[in-house]
């Protein structure tokens, strides 16, 4: 048996001579015997043969070296809304046919354009990240931030799509939201994070629709000669992720404003923008979470692992199908939420349905932001190694994730606005949550095959109440301290309710009900469990602080 060893890592331009013995090596005998040992006639002529083939390769470096010639194809999108069966199927359910015929044939086409132009350029925008010019060549102070072309060039393709005009022109009325809200769940994670600038476009817009609110003012940014109008921007910030998107810190002196409402409501006012920009965030986090199973699953039909495509591994289908039930859930909820806005917008809400918009917003953000980052995280992996190299554009995805969860509100701060929401409505908000969540059981009842998910469900909003009424009368310490357990709880219960709601339809799919079934197998009600659990009470609040800062001279002498 002989073996061949070829120096190509090291090897400089070859060409035959004298010195070529050097690289022999002498390892092309029989059993690779040591260095120097004796051959005989035989061994020695069959060496002489396969050291005449070594050198003819190696007289074009790396020409034969197999890693050389490997490569693994990448997963590339197709037309995302084509591709989206659940979204589609969810449009045919509750748009009215007409509408859902000019929305349909909009978000094809607009699929393609995501496809076609617009995801390149978000690629760019993040290779191509903004910079901040002090001064020009001349010494002025100018301040000015440069964006690239591609950032430019996704503000003039968000005017012509009219991403932000179709929700106020309110051409399909009620269903405009829902028009909007799936046009963006598309274009999100092709982007270039420019859907951050549009969440703040559109909740200025939302603002300025009727205000009447406190001091509230509009300011430019800069006079009509372009000089900036009494800023200094002092530095843009290094970020974690969504670099795409210049975040400066800037100082006002003596800036031009023009006031546009009336003193008094300030407060109130600005809270419409709040609900506006935590539903883009729930759009990216639902968006991002579709695109990177869309990529996995591209992926894993074409990379094969142990012998077959990743795709006939029953494991790895079981941890994609676990991501898939968590971003189909999401992208309900995500729905819900826009319904309920188009029917505040054209003035159709009933009192029920301002309650629950004004429960789910901040539920649905504080939720989705948690499912993105460990779906997202999750999704990675399934691509191995290529998951965390940059310049796949995985990597990224991650990055930008984890701004849902802090911007417009931390999950803790959003847990709290949750109780003040029921507090400020005496009740009335939760009544009407688990009013909505009975009515969207009804018909998914007395379907054979969600009867035991509808059990299950309705034994947590069960457990739910029971826990209301043990904690509420023990005073606002015991509740706050389960603020966040019982935000997740009825984020788990509606989002449950919603897919059991989708599975009844007459048009629902074997995977809706199964989606259903598997989202109905965790703990619904989380707060149930960790009060028992004694999770809430004085001694375990005592015992975190313990905890954190044991030995750390904050509680020194304490202990």
């Amino acid at each position: 048996m002989f073996c061949r060893v070829r120096l190509v890592s090291h090897l400089p331009t070859w060409s035959p001579g004298t010195n070529h013995k050097l690289w022999k090596l002498r390892c092309l005998l029989p059993q690779c015997p040591k260095l120097g040992a004796k051959m005989s006639a035989g061994q020695s002529q069959k060496a002489e043969t396969w050291d005449k083939g070594t050198l003819q390769e190696l007289k074009v470096p790396f020409a034969r070296t197999e890693i050389g010639t490997f490569f693994q194809e990448q997963p590339r999108i197709g037309n995302q809304y084509l591709e989206d069966a659940f979204l589609q199927r969810y449009l045919k359910t509750h748009l009215p046919s007409q509408v859902l015929e000019k929305v349909s044939l909009d978000l094809e086409r607009f699929g393609a354009r995501v496809t076609a132009e617009i995801d390149s350029l978000g690629r760019e925008c993040e290779l191509n990240p903004p910079a901040l010019l002090h001064y020009d060549a001349w010494g002025r102070r100018v301040d000015h931030i440069v964006t690239c072309p591609a950032w430019k060039r996704m503000k003039e393709i968000a005017a012509e799509e009219g991403l932000i005009a179709e929700a106020y022109e309110r051409k399909y009325s009620i269903w405009s939201r829902v028009q909007q809200v799936a046009k963006l769940y598309l274009y999100a994670p092709s982007a270039g994070l420019f859907t951050c600038p549009l969440a703040m476009t559109d909740g200025a817009a939302k603002v300025i629709e009727g205000s009447k609110g406190l001091s509230l003012f509009f300011l430019e940014v800069r006079d009509k000669e372009g000089k900036l109008n009494g800023i200094e921007v002092q530095r843009l910030k290094q970020k974690l992720g969504t670099r795409q998107v210049p975040t400066a810190e800037l100082l006002l002196d003596g800036s031009k404003a023009h006031r546009i409402s009336s003193e008094g409501r300030g407060v109130a006012c600005i809270a419409n923008m709040l609900t506006i920009t935590r539903i883009h965030n729930v759009i990216s986090a639902v968006a991002g979470m579709r695109r990177v199973i869309n990529l996995a699953r591209a992926y894993a039909s074409k990379r094969v692992v142990f012998g077959k495509l990743i795709k006939d591994h029953p494991l790895h289908m079981q941890t994609m199908a676990r991501l898939e039930v968590e971003t189909r859930g999401a992208f309900l909820m995500l729905m819900e939420i826009a319904r309920l806005l188009g029917l505040e917008e054209t003035k159709m809400a009933r009192e029920q349905d301002l309650h629950l918009l004004r429960l789910l917003t901040p539920v649905a953000k504080l939720y989705t932001g948690k499912q993105a980052i460990a779906v997202i995280s999750e999704g990675l992996e399934c691509f191995g190694g290529q998951g965390y190299m940059e310049d796949t554009g995985l990597p990224v995805a991650l990055r930008d994730a984890q701004v849902l969860t802090i911007w417009e509100g931390t999950t803790n701060i959003l847990s709290l606005d949750v109780l003040r929401s029921l507090a400020k409505s005496q009740g009335q908000v939760l009544a009407a949550f688990c009013s909505a969540v009975q009515g969207k059981l009804e018909l998914a009842s007395t379907i054979s095959e969600l009867e035991s998910s509808v059990q299950l469900l309705q034994d947590a909003l069960h457990r739910l109440g029971q826990f209301t009424q043990r904690v509420g009368s023990k005073g606002a310490v015991e509740m706050e301290l389960a603020a966040r357990d019982f935000a997740y709880t009825l984020a788990r219960i509606y989002t449950g309710a919603l897919l059991l709601e989708h599975a009844a339809q007459p048009d629902a799919s074997s995977t809706d009900t199964y989606a259903a079934q598997r989202w109905c197998k965790q703990d619904l009600c989380p707060v149930d469990s960790e009060e028992k659990a004694g999770c809430y009470d004085d001694k375990a609040a005592s015992m975190d602080t313990y905890l954190v800062y044991e030995g750390n001279p904050v509680l020194k002498g304490k202990l």
